[in-house]
């Protein structure tokens, strides 16, 4: 069992030598260090907490709790990023509180791209085959020409050298959505910098669904929806019924300002057809180029 924060906070005080109200400390722990008599209740109706002998009460925390430091303790808890060490410093346990180690995200590029990490400058290489994942994003900086662009499934990102026809008017760096966890971490990174954004995802009402609620939300004119100029032949010839029949709008028509964004919405719901985005990777066959 651990010791809650605000517990935790309220033993320190008491340590500190004040009291606190009885009220603002209930707890089990609390219970059992009165009847430890390590601390006292007082008063009739209002009553207050008191401390007789702060060693008394680490070497009951150490004992019980493994706590080695109770000021530790709880800066290891409060701190955003604490590390499994800290932990085990402060309470001899790596899993006081989850961690996620792997904060971050991958990117991916067909083109040699100069950036900045922690204030070194280095150059982002596609090698075929390999992903780069950016662990440190705080203190990673891109020229501002550079477009971010955020792919949405996995197959399209691992295949970016097979739909750099898409992309001939801007210089992109791709980001990956997945894995699920990092993309709090993608979009702290998106509204940290000044570049512009393009979401390339399924033409569908969740992939629009994301781009809106996910970051057209909070990058505001800096996003954008990637459109291809055919994607009405697309979803003609590849689009799917059955996304189209299960999808359900989880934002307001009324309130989109991208006018191809609009009309993408428009032409799904004449075809009563989604398209999924895999279909832009370029297939090299044998009857020459094709989608």
């Amino acid at each position: 069992m651990k010791v809650p924060l605000h517990i935790a906070e309220k033993l320190l005080k008491l340590s500190l030598g004040d009291t606190i109200p009885d009220s603002s400390a209930r707890h089990s722990l609390i219970n059992d260090l009165v009847a430890e008599g390590i601390i006292e209740r007082k008063g009739r109706i209002k009553k207050t907490l008191y401390l007789y002998d702060s060693e008394t009460l680490f070497t009951y925390l150490k004992n019980r709790y493994s706590i080695n430091n109770l000021s530790d303790y709880i800066d290891a808890i409060k701190k955003e990023n604490s590390t499994r060490s800290e932990m085990i410093a402060a309470a001899s346990d790596s899993k006081l509180k989850a961690v996620r180690t792997f904060k971050g995200f991958l990117i991916n590029s067909y083109i040699p791209i100069k950036a900045k990490l922690n204030d070194q400058i280095i150059t982002i290489e596609p090698v075929k085959g390999i992903f780069q994942f950016i662990y440190d994003f705080e203190n990673f900086n891109i020229p501002k020409d550079v477009t971010i662009v955020g792919i949405e499934n996995p197959e399209n990102f691992r295949y970016v050298e097979k739909e750099k026809y898409l992309f001939n008017d801007i210089t992109p760096l791709f980001v990956s959505r997945y894995p699920q966890g990092q993309s709090r971490d993608l979009l702290r990174w998106l509204r940290a910098i000044p570049n512009n954004y393009v979401h390339f995802g399924d033409f569908d009402f969740s992939g629009i669904g994301i781009y809106l609620n996910e970051y057209k939300k909070y990058l505001k004119e800096r996003a954008h929806f990637y459109i291809p100029d055919d994607i009405e032949q697309l979803i003609k010839k590849y689009g799917n019924r059955k996304g189209y029949n299960v999808q359900k709008l989880n934002f307001d028509v009324n309130y989109i300002h991208e006018e191809s964004l609009v009309k993408l919405i428009g032409t799904i719901h004449k075809h009563r057809k989604g398209l999924e985005q895999e279909v832009l990777i370029r297939i090299e066959s044998s009857f020459g180029q094709k989608y």
